[in-house]
């Protein structure tokens, strides 16, 4: 049977029934969780994430980190310059395209990763799960994920 407008203003919303809420506050626990793992290593979350780019990848062009973080220009930019003034990254002009500017390691922040082995594991403890049921959560997220930017066009 097909719900019409009159059964729809019947309905209650509930703030714990919405998934929206759930992945909100997971979220949040996340950047918790996060925060004190990663001040002794001089960085916050987004901050990390752009070093975990650049260990997998390094000397991207700012454009590259930005979608694949999804974080505009407004965002990234200011985010690299404090990893720059913390002698994690350096900024230089693209040789070939003076337009795009590539994002580097230094040695410092290549040394970073190792340092930074410990938050991967404590944040696999704090999670209480095994790889498996980690990488499931991870996967049905990122399929959500996509069906959601596929729905808004």
């Amino acid at each position: 049977m097909q719900k019409t407008a009159r059964d729809s203003q019947n309905f209650e919303i509930k703030l714990d029934a919405q998934l929206c809420f759930a992945i909100y506050g997971a979220a949040h626990a996340f950047n918790r969780t996060y925060k004190p793992l990663l001040e002794p290593l001089g960085l916050t979350y987004p901050q990390y994430l752009v070093m975990i780019a650049l260990w997998e990848e390094d000397g991207q062009p700012v454009k590259a980190i930005g979608d694949r973080l999804g974080l505009d220009s407004g965002t990234l930019s200011p985010l690299l310059k404090r990893l720059e003034q913390a002698g994690f990254v350096a900024r230089k002009r693209d040789r070939d395209d003076e337009r795009q500017v590539r994002i580097s390691l230094t040695g410092k922040g290549a040394e970073l990763k190792n340092e930074a082995a410990n938050v991967t594991e404590a944040i696999g403890k704090a999670l209480g799960c095994g790889l498996d049921e980690a990488a499931a959560l991870r996967d049905g997220l990122v399929a959500l994920k996509e069906r959601l930017l596929s729905a808004c066009g």
